[in-house]
Formats: C-alpha cells, sequence, structure tokens
C-alpha cells in the first residue's frame, strides 16, 4: 500500500471514494487461409503477447475458438474516468488494425 494511500485511509471520518471504470471492446474477424488452429492462434499472437501484458488491460478470445475463419477477440480496459478508457480502447483498437494480419468485421464497445 503507497503511503498517501495509507494518509487517506487513516484520516478520520473520511474514506475515499474509489469508483473505477470499465471498458470492453469486442472484436470480430475474418480469417483467410488458416489450415489449422495453430495457424489462427499464431495470426493473433501480438494481441495476446503485446496487449495481454499491460496492467490495464486483459485479453481473451471470447468465441469462434475452433473456427478456422473467423474470431472474437474481447478487451477489457480499467481506468478511472469513461474518457480515460475511450481514448486507451481507441489506441488499442488503430494499433490491433496495424498490427493483427486479420479483416475486422465488426467492432463493439461498451462503457460500464
Amino acid at each position: 500500500m503507497s503511503e498517501a494511500l495509507r494518509k487517506l485511509l487513516s484520516q478520520p471520518g473520511s474514506q475515499p471514494v474509489i469508483t473505477p471504470h470499465v471498458g470492453v471492446l469486442t472484436l470480430h474477424f475474418q480469417l483467410y487461409g488458416c489450415e489449422d488452429l495453430k495457424a489462427k492462434r499464431k495470426a493473433f499472437t501480438a494481441l495476446r503477447a503485446v496487449w495481454g501484458r499491460e496492467p490495464d488491460l486483459a485479453v481473451a478470445e471470447t468465441a469462434d475458438q475452433d473456427a478456422l475463419d473467423c474470431a472474437t477477440w474481447t478487451i477489457a480496459a480499467l481506468g478511472t474516468s469513461s474518457q480515460q478508457i475511450t481514448q486507451r480502447l481507441d489506441q488499442v483498437e488503430k494499433a490491433i488494425e496495424e498490427r493483427v494480419d486479420a479483416a475486422i468485421l465488426d467492432i463493439h464497445r461498451e462503457i460500464l
């Protein structure tokens, strides 16, 4: 626990209110030329390796795991404000478009 948080918690009568915000970005991809699941997973190596290590993001393949021609991936982002999350998801979406070798068919966003 940081010293600043410890001081906040020790103040009598005032408990800090921390309201985390969550953003969910779901991407539906179309794949071409994947002959097996190993080739499909290789196409998304960057997605998991790069953004899966970010402390404010969670990345998972959420549907179409056994399909060879499509994939659905979901990225959840945590932040202190809706604006921060929207900016972060914009940044992630743009980077995914540049790095992942698959056409994006549909994008769904939700801020919780």
